[in-house]
């Protein structure tokens, strides 16, 4: 069963598009490979790919024959066909939805809970990382298209005074966090190692930025780039589109590729030889992540689960947002749109005033290493969803490539969170947590009322005031002045700012180097 989906897994993660580009030329197929592998997309009724192969040149022809040898399209075939089944079968079904809250006992809030409860799970997980058994995932496959921008989101300068981006505060959250380490156990060779996921279109942008930027000071044979799969991209008809006569149209295959691409990549087994236990994923777009949070790690340590999830405090009843909940005794996310009125409305029993289900997803999640261990298990239990899109493609029969105006086809992509109703609820835990102080993401332009470059700005700033007037600091605000830009290099969540005790601050400022101590 495991070699099976590990030939599943490798068939569908790209090695030609979506894994950057080829340094070496491609291998000439003979004509008996290429006969048989025509043989092989005409059995699944898919030939059109090969509609104007013989008019290629040598090389397009090889970019095409070795692309289409990483798929297996009686495979796809299948995909697409149960992709739609659960598709119609979701809009079909008029049985509510058997929601509960996650239990009491898999559940914690930073808002509440009991403080000697939050130290001990802090220094679990300083612990933790100081014995080199923590690492870190990044999802970073996504472009800042909708930000007004063509590269990768981490790439992004939000507009902070440092002008640092997503991936450098991020980084150096990463060092500040090996340094609190290295102070409370005494190992000089602390290391998290971080893995950032990218697409097709984000690799090698992402890789020179990084070069470029020497990695933000953090070790390079610590910092893994690794690419997750992609899958083609479907017409409404249910054959697979070209891109161009000598290219298959593909996708990545959602941030639920994670899982495939950790085998496929190499980096769970470079995990396993570092002696890596505990693992934090988040995604890109959040500029107040805490990278690798110690009371987080420490959290679902203590509890032994496979999977833990933060979560934060639904503002209202109407907020578009995903909620974890028990669906049908199981643990999920169960999408807004998907919730009737009455149950968004619902009010905690025990708490008045509060949302009943109100455990908002922000796509921040704990793994143990050995529940990585179990992919090839359940891999191939993950279902595919379907996205309609406009899908510009190359038509075989006149030569041209089409812009359609309406969607004319399917983009297959599988969730992370797809996994979670297949782990045991004595598995799995959520932590509530601040979302002024861990929550805010970067999806929309400038301009818009909601999750853009502005508001990220003013909560880093905001937060770094907060966070100096808590340690005694007396911040002095200008006519318009957002706050403090407190960087991850003098603190990583507050701590060690009493140097700034009964000094002011005139905001807005950048509280950076070490002469500011002075």
């Amino acid at each position: 069963m495991a070699a099976a989906v590990r030939d599943t897994v490798s068939n569908l993660i790209g090695k030609i598009s979506g894994m950057g580009v080829q340094d070496t030329p491609l291998r000439q197929p003979s004509a008996e490979e290429v006969a048989e592998l025509k043989k092989k997309y005409e059995q699944a009724n898919q030939g059109q790919v090969f509609a104007r192969f013989d008019t290629l040149s040598s090389n397009d022809q090889a970019q095409l024959f070795h692309q289409l040898s990483t798929f297996d399209p009686e495979h796809i075939n299948k995909l697409v066909k149960r992709a739609n089944a659960d598709a119609a079968a979701a809009l079909k079904t008029d049985t509510p939805k058997s929601l509960e809250p996650l239990p009491e006992n898999a559940t914690a809030s930073i808002l509440d809970s009991n403080p000697d409860d939050l130290r001990r799970w802090y220094d679990e997980g300083l612990k933790l990382i100081a014995e080199n058994k923590v690492a870190v995932v990044l999802m970073a496959g996504g472009q800042g298209t909708r930000l007004g921008s063509s590269d990768p989101k981490g790439c992004f300068d939000i507009g902070l005074p440092s002008k640092k981006s997503l991936f450098q505060i991020q980084a150096e959250r990463i060092a500040k966090l090996q340094s609190l380490a290295t102070d409370v156990s005494g190992n000089k060779k602390v290391v998290v190692p971080w893995y950032t996921m990218t697409s097709g279109p984000t690799r090698q942008a992402t890789e020179k930025f990084f070069t470029d930027n020497n990695f933000f000071g953090l070790a390079k044979e610590n910092v893994t780039i690794f690419n997750q799969g992609v899958l083609p991209c479907i017409s409404n008809d249910g054959e697979i589109l070209l891109e161009s006569a000598s290219k298959v149209a593909v996708a990545p295959d959602g941030n639920g590729g994670i899982y495939q691409a950790l085998i496929t990549s190499g980096v769970r087994d470079d995990m396993k030889k570092r002696g890596i236990e505990h693992i934090h994923a988040y995604c890109v777009d959040n500029c107040l992540v805490k990278v690798a949070d110690p009371t987080f790690i420490g959290f679902a340590a203590s509890k032994k689960v496979d999977i833990a999830t933060k979560v934060v405090r639904k503002r209202n009843a109407t907020e578009s947002v995903g909620l974890i909940v028990l669906n049908g005794g199981k643990p999920g996310v169960v999408e807004y749109s998907e919730i009737d009125q009455d149950t968004a409305n619902a009010v905690d029993p025990k708490q008045a005033g509060v949302l009943k289900f109100r455990a908002a997803n922000i796509v921040n999640h704990y793994y143990s290493f050995s529940f990585f261990e179990s992919i090839e298990s359940w891999a191939s239990d993950l279902p595919h969803h379907i996205a309609r899109k406009k899908i510009p493609f190359f038509d075989t029969k006149t030569g041209a490539t089409v812009k359609p105006e309406s969607p004319n086809g399917i983009k297959l992509e599988q969730f992370v969170f797809d996994v979670f109703p297949l782990t045991p609820l004595e598995k799995f835990a959520a932590i509530e947590v601040k979302r002024e102080e861990e929550f805010s993401p970067l999806k929309n332009a400038r301009g818009t009322k909601d999750d853009n470059p502005d508001t990220s700005k003013q909560d880093i700033m905001q937060q770094g005031l907060r966070w100096i007037e808590a340690a005694g600091g007396i911040v002095s605000k200008e006519a318009g002045a957002v706050g403090v830009e407190v960087s991850p290099s003098i603190s990583y969540g507050g701590e060690g700012l009493e140097f700034l005790k009964g000094r002011t601050v005139n905001a807005p400022a950048l509280i950076e180097i070490e002469e500011k101590k002075a």
